[in-house]
C-alpha cells in the first residue's frame, strides 16, 4: 500500500493562499499549488529540490 503524501504549506503563506505546498519524501519531492490541488504536482528529486531551496536561499 502506497502512504498518501503528507503535504505542508509554507508559513509565509498570505491570507489570500498565493503559495506552494511541499510534499518530502526520501528520494522524491513533490510540489503542488495551495489553490489548485487537483491540478497536479511537480514530482522532482530530492537533489534537484535540495538545490532549488539553496538557491532561493542565497537570492
Amino acid at each position: 500500500m502506497t502512504a498518501h503524501p503528507r503535504w505542508r504549506t509554507s508559513s509565509y503563506t498570505g491570507e489570500n493562499g498565493d503559495c506552494i505546498e511541499v510534499a518530502l519524501g526520501v528520494r522524491r519531492t513533490q510540489v503542488r499549488d495551495t489553490k489548485d490541488r487537483g491540478g497536479g504536482s511537480l514530482n522532482l528529486s530530492s537533489q534537484s529540490w535540495a538545490a532549488f531551496v539553496a538557491a532561493i536561499k542565497t537570492s
